[in-house]
């Protein structure tokens, strides 16, 4: 009889377990749908206290019992409106500076002349793109077709892909064209010589090399990875193709991929240029079961440079590393081809760094923007606009895209600003949030959203 009943209760707890199981992943399958619409915090919130309550008695339940939703609106709401620039481009052929906004989602683009006076609340922008028809998620990395005035950007953390709109889309558009791709993305430039276009991702580290009409899930021509590469939290990318180099920054830590299970030991189809390959969704939880255990290092951050056609798992040519560099976490690059000098967006030292594409070693930057009066906060975006020779930064930390001289040194004021707040206002660089805990003391629970 104590076995019976002792089998009896493991019955029952397997039973409540389960239950409570399928419960949350219900619950969390309609809190991704939800977090399409932007509303996936407040029910989210909601159903766990809901499940949390009911766990206890789960066994006792009934078999018609489903959960709950509970549309529930906040105690309080921290929310910012403004821009958070993830990302700048500049499309010199139309006079325009083209801006990623992560934090809401959007793509702006402002007249290249425009300048938010310091009275002003904002600059309104001659175009937006965003809204569920445009897949547009945790955007952070951006790039203009000179040519045709397109606008490529790609997603950093979600969705895996690389969407391409009109230069004349805007508003709650469908992109015209959509690239699956690897995990992780970040830095975008493009080869305009061979219609190419290298992309880096951060984990695990590689640059990938894709035709620039690539669409659907299409191979890319050539991948860089691999231990040889040096490649770690690869982050920007940028191109010389006067001398035929690449530049790749890197955070600094990675993990080691297990041997033939990289990038290029998916499946590839297909004869010729158009071939796609094997690119499973869900990479992220792919890859983890290729990565070797315990494998993980963390190295100062760095700048790896490469020939331009480098590909599988190649050394570099040199690599700019150390305490005189000032690097942490270099976000977007930009080479100027004719002064052979490279522009780097460093992140956590509010600067923008220039180097000379030749450095080595631990190499001082030859110049750098920092400080005060320079209005950079957390930039992570960098543009050298050559024709007007003119670099512009998208700032993380203040709602602003700054412009300064090319020759810009030190702690000088920018020429222009593009605000999309008032005068001052710094941002709380609320994006790509998604978690929960419960305040013990207020009795609230805080969801990030």
């Amino acid at each position: 009889m104590e076995k019976k009943a002792f089998r009896s209760r493991q019955s029952a707890n397997a039973v409540a377990a389960l239950a409570l199981m399928g419960s949350i992943a219900v619950g969390l399958i309609y809190a991704g749908e939800q977090q399409a619409s932007h509303q996936a915090g407040p029910w989210l919130v909601a159903a766990a206290q809901a499940q949390s309550s009911r766990s206890a008695a789960v066994s006792k339940s009934s078999p018609g019992d489903r959960p709950i939703r509970i549309n529930r609106t906040p105690i309080r709401t921290i929310k910012d409106d403004g821009a958070v620039f993830t990302a700048v481009a500049v499309d010199p052929v139309r006079d325009e500076i083209v801006l990623q906004d992560e934090a809401n989602q959007r793509i702006y683009a402002y007249n290249r002349l425009d300048n938010t006076p310091a009275a002003a609340r904002m600059t309104e922008p001659k175009r937006t793109i965003g809204g569920n028809n445009t897949k547009i998620a945790d955007n952070c990395g951006i790039y203009v077709d000179p040519r045709s005035g397109d606008i490529y950007s790609i997603t950093g953390d979600t969705s895996d892909n690389m969407l391409v709109f009109t230069h004349e889309a805007k508003g709650n558009v469908p992109p015209v064209r959509e690239l699956k791709t690897p995990h992780r993305m970040f830095g975008i430039a493009a080869n305009e010589e061979t219609d190419e276009l290298y992309i880096a991702t951060q984990w695990p580290p590689a640059v990938f090399v894709y035709r620039k009409e690539a669409e659907g899930k299409e191979a890319p021509v050539r991948i860089l990875e691999g231990p040889n590469t040096k490649l770690a939290g690869a982050m920007g990318v940028a191109l010389d193709t006067k001398h035929q180099g690449m530049y790749v920054g890197n955070w600094g830590a990675t993990s080691a991929t297990q041997e033939g299970m990289g990038y290029s030991g998916l499946p590839v189809y297909g004869e010729g240029k158009y071939r796609t390959w094997d690119l499973p969704d869900g990479l992220q939880l792919f890859f983890r079961k290729r990565m070797v255990p315990g494998s993980g290092t963390y190295t100062a951050p760095f700048i790896a440079s490469f020939p331009i056609k480098a590909s599988g798992n190649v050394a570099p040519e040199r690599i700019i590393q150390g305490s005189n560099t000032h690097l942490d976490w270099p976000g977007h690059m930009y080479m100027d081809m004719d002064r052979q000098e490279l522009y780097v967006a460093n992140t956590m030292d509010h600067s923008i760094l220039v180097f000379r594409a030749t450095d080595s070693g631990n190499a001082a930057p030859i110049r750098a923007i920092k400080g005060d009066k320079t209005d950079i906060s957390y930039p992570v975006g960098v543009f050298f606009d050559a024709k007007n020779q003119e670099i512009v930064v998208s700032n993380w930390g203040n709602h602003a895209a700054t412009v300064y001289r090319r020759d810009a040194n030190g702690n000088t004021p920018p020429i222009r600003k593009i605000r999309t707040a008032p005068e001052g206002t710094p941002s709380p660089m609320l994006s790509h949030l998604g978690a929960m805990t419960y305040d013990s003391k207020r009795d609230e629970i805080v969801v990030d959203q």
